[in-house]
């Protein structure tokens, strides 16, 4: 991998082929625990990458809830969030 920091998806990939690697036996024993260590932490980033992602959803979700709060029943506003909202 780079120097640069990983992203997300550059992360899956690369797990991706590690399991490839793996899969494919061909693997000697030192690398295979180079490996396995190099997936766990890239599964380790990308956890909390995806726990990042799952907080700042939910606080757009609360300061959406805040939003409504403050304006009062029966004031216009935006719709609420629908799950065809979602970004996934």
């Amino acid at each position: 991998m780079s120097s640069d920091p990983p992203t997300y998806e550059s992360a899956t990939a690369r797990l991706e082929a590690i399991v490839r690697r793996l899969d494919s036996g061909e693997a000697g024993l030192r690398e295979t625990l180079d490996l396995c260590r190099e997936g766990r932490a890239l599964a380790e980033f990308c956890a909390g990458e995806l726990d990042a992602v799952a907080a700042g959803l939910q606080e757009l979700r609360l300061d959406d809830l805040v939003a409504r709060l403050e304006r009062g029943p029966g004031e216009p506003g935006p719709p609420a969030p629908t799950d065809d909202d979602a970004p996934f």
